[in-house]
């Protein structure tokens, strides 16, 4: 018997070597232009919109500014997918600045798709100031609505400063410079300068008011005495349009603005977001313990808000 294989022997490894070869370039290809595929998906939202929606953008807690929500109410403004805006407010309000920021950016995508608010428990202050912003405004007939007005709150630490016999010196360009301080109570003077801050801001919330709701203004003023109101006194005062929530929204949204009714709405503001660890850690403990005034707000400052401690 020879050493060396028959040819004739080795003429089926070879073409099973052949076949196999044959299988793992399919393989390869497919797994290629599974690639691609993927690849390219990630890149279709951007070219070709998806069906229309109606985007709901839930306003929460304490407001200030947020760069991230300005871009993304920016971007709705563009998206051809987007077809309306129904604004979910359920908020006390927050700082001036926010407040302004927001109702600028609720203005500006109103001028380009239709946008209604719906106020839940709670649409006060610089959250009436968004909801203002918008071209129809619903509420629940008990829902706390209005505050409309400004204040200025600082901290006085004097008392404590002096009990524990901490003097802080300092030397300024002027007498109203770095004031208020909280090392010293607040001077006549920087009172008086405090007043008119606060006054100018005041001003252009009730001008804001009168005008996007159409009540002259001495009645605008009548009702900016940071006074709240319920939902059905709200309605009978002018500040709100009608009793209800999302389900009147959208209702006003296809009869008014010709929205279709299979229209999803999908929910795009606030991001979400998977909580880390330390979240979830100290979450739990400021839960136990009691959170105190509002998350993000600072405790010095021009503040468009109908209650700091509320919980």
């Amino acid at each position: 018997m020879s050493l060396q294989d028959d040819p004739l022997e080795t003429i089926p490894v070879t073409r099973a070597l052949r076949r196999s070869r044959g299988r793992w370039r399919i393989f390869a290809f497919l797994v290629l232009a599974i690639a691609v595929v993927v690849g390219f998906a990630r890149f279709v939202p951007l070219m070709t919109p998806a069906a229309d929606v109606v985007a709901r953008v839930t306003i929460s807690g304490a407001i200030t500014t947020d760069p991230e929500r300005t871009a993304l109410l920016e971007d709705l403004a563009e998206d051809n997918s987007v077809a309306a805006i129904i604004v979910a407010i359920n908020s006390p309000g927050g700082t001036t600045a926010g407040g302004e920021e927001l109702y600028a950016s609720l203005r500006a995508l109103a001028e380009q798709k239709p946008v209604v608010s719906t106020i839940g428990e709670l649409g006060a202050s610089a959250a009436y100031m968004a909801a203002i912003a918008t071209d129809r405004i619903y509420a629940r007939n008990l829902s706390i609505v209005g505050s409309i007005g400004v204040y200025y709150q600082h901290v006085d630490a004097s008392g404590l400063f002096e009990t524990l016999g901490v003097d802080l010196d300092k030397v300024a360009s002027g007498p109203l410079k770095g004031k208020p301080d909280f090392d010293e109570p607040i001077s006549p003077q920087v009172r008086d300068s405090l007043v008119d801050l606060v006054d100018s801001s005041y001003q252009y919330f009730v001008d804001l008011v009168a005008e996007r709701r159409g009540i002259p203004r001495s009645d605008t003023l009548a009702l900016a005495d940071g006074r709240i109101l319920s939902g059905i006194m709200a309605i009978d005062a002018g500040l709100v349009d009608a009793a209800g929530g999302e389900p009147e929204a959208l209702a006003w949204l296809q009869a008014e603005r010709e929205i279709a009714p299979e229209l999803e709405i999908v929910p795009v503001w606030p991001p979400r977001r998977a909580p880390g660890w330390l979240d979830l850690v100290f979450g739990s403990l400021a839960g136990a313990l009691g959170e105190t005034g509002w998350p993000g707000l600072p405790l010095d400052g021009l503040v468009s808000l109908w209650h700091p401690h509320a919980r």
